[in-house]
């Protein structure tokens, strides 16, 4: 079953999640079609960022309960249950959630995979699985926690609250807040502006940005200089800084 619709605008390709009966929940077959059509394209020089949405009431209401709700703990652990996730936020092509309506339990683990949050004034974020007895398991409470902070990660996780966009926004879980019938529209344009930058240097401050979450900070800057040394074997870096010289837009190439 198509759990999901694609559209490539150029350079950027959108991607819908389509699970409408249950607001989009993240089941193994929606993660198996994504990772079939992302993985490809991850690869592909012609494709410079990526746009994961939703509907109107929901970017994703959580995982399907319903796949897990009779399993054992052998189960689980012998499937090694959400692992795969990791596939996805480990795709080096840039990636910016586009949420309307809730971003819950999973939903909101998976707009944290991705590097730009753009969420509509109406969108809901939180984790919830405090109150089916288990605790998030893509990654929210460790995500969460790097992004907000110890004291709002503990308050979400531990009391199951959500939090309005305004909100996700002062604490750093969002990018941009919008008006709701913005969101795409504005996360098209962003994605549109990142993918016609140079991809050695797109990728390469993704990885910067993401290992100063990692690494002490002696250490994020060495390999934050090293990183930029190392540009300077790309032919976008001389086309870049020549375009700047000359007062021209640079003509990037992808190498």
């Amino acid at each position: 079953m198509n759990h999901l619709k694609a559209e490539r605008q150029g350079r950027v390709v959108t991607v819908r999640l389509h699970r409408p009966h249950v607001l989009n929940a993240l089941s193994g077959e929606l993660l198996a079609e994504l990772l079939a059509l992302l993985r490809p394209l991850d690869t592909d020089p012609d494709t410079g960022c990526f746009v994961v949405t939703g509907s109107d009431r929901a970017f994703a209401a959580g995982a399907d309960i319903r796949e897990m709700a009779g399993k054992s703990a052998v189960d689980m652990a012998a499937e090694d249950w959400f692992a795969d996730w990791e596939e996805f936020a480990d795709l080096r092509t840039p990636k910016i959630a586009a949420v309307n309506g809730y971003a819950l339990g999973g939903g909101c683990e998976l707009a944290m995979m991705c590097d730009l949050v753009v969420a509509g004034e109406s969108a809901v974020f939180g984790q919830p699985e405090i109150g089916l007895g288990v605790i998030p398991g893509i990654g929210g409470t460790q995500r969460l926690t790097r992004l907000v902070g110890r004291a709002k990660a503990m308050d979400l996780v531990l009391t199951g609250r959500t939090m309005d966009a305004a909100e996700a926004e002062r604490c750093g879980l969002v990018s941009r807040v919008v008006p709701d019938h913005r969101v795409l529209p504005e996360a098209l344009e962003a994605a549109t502006t990142i993918a016609s930058y140079g991809r050695a240097a797109v990728r390469a401050a993704r990885e910067c940005v993401d290992r100063a979450l990692e690494t002490g900070l002696r250490d994020g800057i060495r390999f934050e200089r090293r990183t930029f040394h190392a540009l300077f074997a790309t032919h976008d870096q001389k086309e870049g800084m020549a375009a700047f010289l000359q007062k021209r837009p640079p003509r990037f190439q992808g190498r």
